[in-house]
This record gives structure tokens, C-alpha cells and sequence, in this order.
């Protein structure tokens, strides 16, 4: 039979007007409810029938969820906010123009438009065996159809598989972990604060999705500590086109510098692995040097360690190292 396609399956529209009538209808129906913040990702499963909730909850009236604050100690940005708000904020692009240049990069001005920041870090997997339909260890099967010898996988992961080999898409992920942010949400027992590194998880953990949030959890906003304000930045982006699609590989960083000497570096690559990947052992590697093509060399050298190719992923293996040496020297002709 013929799969229907573009025609969403009936639900039950809620449409809270504050987050904590949201977090209370999420645990009302639990895993019943599907929440949607831009719509970006929530669509594209709905249209295809691949996904069928019962009930969908529409954040798009809550206006406690949106809206990008100063605080004592940085900046908090609500989870229902704009990646265009976020883009073209003077707070963001003065102190914070990592997640500026990251959020600007996501998909199309159109997309940026609708889309959030909430929406961006919590999407699904896009791996098209999974968003298809197919019974893969992810969507409840027992195969993982990218990691055959047929399998196409030219997009997938060289880091952290464990059955599944689909990678995290997020662009804003790694600017938010290289940023030290906190991601907030509510939750049945009340508010829970974690480092936006932990706020992903991978297939080991739990591969049916790619974050924390559970059934009546909310995530409401994301703080960003004033630690790494002004520092200097780098986020670049591969992808086969200029707009629209989504990461083949970024990467994101923040240094402290001394002179020329890096006293301080954070830094995150994504579209490598299942979750987004901080890169501690860079990090710790190039403490102290100097922020030169040497040091560069030896960062992406060290980041590509214990990388696994598939079969028509190899190239990620040089990208990775060119892209972590690029970010020590500080310009994309640095390959």
C-alpha cells in the first residue's frame, strides 16, 4: 500500500499561554504529546505521517517563553526565541557574536524567521532512513540501514556509534557548548539547570532521542554566563549549499588569549557524532601555546583520534582536523 504523504494525521491542538501551562499539559499527557515550538522540524514529521501524536502543544502563545534578557552574570535567552532575534540582538552580536554567527548560518532567512533556539538544539535526528519510516534501531527496529554494506552514510557519524550512526544537526549546539550555556527547563519535580554539553545524549544512553527532556519536561530557556563574553571567536559551517542545508560538519570555539598565547579555549564540533562533541583533550592540548599554525596542526590532529569511517564518510576524517586548526589560527584560508 502506497504511504500517504502531506497529509497530517488528526490530533488535539493545545495551545498554552505561558510555560508553566505548557510543562503542566506535557505532563498531563505525557508521551501522548508532542511539543512545537517554530514548527521547523514538528512539520516535516507531521506531513509525512511519520510521527502521530495524540495531542500536539503549541508553544507559539507563550510569551514568557521568548525574549533575550541581561542578567547579573550574561544573558538569558527564552527557548520560544527567534534564530533572527538572536542574530541581529546588539547583546548577543557585542558579547556573545559566537552564537550570532552560528544562529545566522542555520538554514534560510525565511527558516531563521520561524524557527527558535529552543527548536534548534532539540531537533530529531536527519538521517533519511529514520525521517522515511524505516524500522532502524532508532525508530524501534533492529538494523541500522546507513551502516550496511548498501547503506548511504556520506552524512553520518565518525565518532560515538552505537548502532545507530546518525548524527546530530544542530548548528547553534556547538556555540552554546563552547560558551559554557546552561539549558533550563521545567520538569514535573521543578526547575533542572544542566551544561548545554549534557543536555544531549547519544545512542549509548538512550536511542530513541537526542536529548534529555522526558515526558512532561520543558526546556524554557538558555543562559549564557558572562565567563566568555568578548572572547575571541570562530564558528565555521560545511555544507554542500549556501543556504538551506543543514551541517556536513561545524565547528565553534572561544580562547582567552595572552598576546598570542592561548591561556583559556572551549571548543565543539558537530555533524561528527551522534551528539554535539566538545573537544576536552584539544582543549587541555592547547593550553598555554601559542595560537599558531603548529599548535593548529597538532589540535586537529588530536581531535580526529579514534575517528571510525564508514564508507562514504572518510573525508570527514581531514575536514574535522582542518576545520579544529582552523579554529586555533583564527581564519577559514588556514587549511
Amino acid at each position: 500500500m502506497a504511504v500517504i504523504r502531506d497529509v497530517m494525521p488528526a490530533f488535539d491542538l493545545l495551545q498554552p499561554e505561558s510555560a508553566a501551562d505548557a510543562q503542566k499539559l506535557l505532563e498531563q499527557h505525557g508521551e501522548d504529546a508532542w511539543v512545537m515550538a517554530g514548527g521547523m522540524d514538528s512539520f516535516d514529521w507531521l506531513k509525512d505521517r511519520i510521527k502521530k501524536p495524540k495531542v500536539l502543544v503549541d508553544l507559539s502563545g507563550a510569551d514568557d517563553l521568548k525574549g533575550i534578557r541581561a542578567t547579573s552574570d550574561g544573558v538569558e535567552i527564552g527557548a520560544m526565541t527567534t534564530l533572527t532575534k538572536i542574530a541581529e540582538h546588539p547583546l548577543i552580536q557585542k558579547n556573545y557574536g559566537l552564537l550570532a554567527q552560528a544562529v545566522e548560518l542555520v538554514a534560510s532567512p525565511q527558516i531563521r524567521n520561524q524557527g527558535t533556539l529552543g527548536g534548534n538544539v532539540s531537533q530529531d535526528a536527519r538521517c533519511w532512513y529514520y525521517r522515511d519510516g524505516w524500522p532502524c534501531y532508532r525508530a524501534g527496529g533492529n538494523i541500522c540501514y546507513a551502516d550496511t554494506p548498501v547503506g548511504r552514510n556520506r552524512e553520518h557519524a565518525i565518532f560515538g556509534a552505537d548502532r545507530c550512526v546518525a548524527v546530530h544537526p544542530s548548528d547553534s549546539a556547538p556555540a552554546l557548548i563552547a560558551l559554557d550555556a546552561k539549558f533550563v527547563m521545567r520538569t514535573p519535580k521543578g526547575e533542572r539547570v544542566v551544561d548545554a554539553e549534557d543536555y544531549f545524549v547519544g545512542p549509548e544512553t538512550d536511542i530513541t532521542r537526542l536529548n534529555i527532556l522526558g515526558p512532561g519536561d520543558l526546556l524554557t530557556a538558555i543562559r549564557i554566563p558572562a565567563t566568555w563574553a568578548g572572547a575571541k571567536f570562530y564558528f565555521e559551517k560545511v555544507r554542500d549549499r549556501n543556504v538551506w542545508d543543514f551541517p556536513l560538519m561545524n565547528v565553534a570555539s572561544a580562547m582567552k588569549l595572552s598576546g598570542n598565547n592561548i591561556d583559556q579555549m572551549r571548543i565543539a564540533v558537530n555533524a561528527v557524532a551522534p551528539k554535539p562533541m566538545r573537544l576536552k583533550a584539544v582543549e587541555d592540548a592547547v593550553r598555554g601555546k601559542t595560537a599558531n599554525a603548529d599548535t593548529g596542526e597538532m589540535a586537529g590532529k588530536l581531535a580526529v583520534e579514534g575517528a571510525v569511517p564508514l564508507q562514504f564518510n572518510a573525508y570527514k576524517i581531514p575536514l574535522m582536523r582542518n576545520l579544529v586548526k582552523r579554529a586555533i589560527v583564527g581564519t577559514q584560508e588556514a587549511a
